[in-house]
């Protein structure tokens, strides 16, 4: 009995282990989307800015392309937040 206890411990640390290698390799999956997401916000307040300093045809042209980012942008924080929960 005693020796099937100490193989169940083993075991257990082995878990423990993959355990953390899970959480290790998940948190470093998030931080990655969480930086995506940073890099995607930036490139849409970049376009919004361009956006204000235009006229005419060429700010109609440069508002739909930005909606399309914007929409595109939203859709990706859903998702992480989603796949997170």
């Amino acid at each position: 009995m005693a020796s099937k206890i100490r193989e169940l411990e083993s075991e257990i640390q082995d878990i423990e282990v993959l355990a953390d290698r899970a959480i290790t390799e998940a948190k470093t999956d998030y931080q990655n989307q969480i930086n995506e997401l940073f890099l995607k916000k930036e490139a849409l307040r970049h376009k919004l800015s361009k956006i204000q300093s235009v006229s005419g045809n060429v700010w109609e042209d440069m508002k739909a392309g930005t909606e399309l980012s914007w929409e595109a942008f939203d859709e990706s924080v859903k998702s992480r937040i989603k796949n997170i929960k």
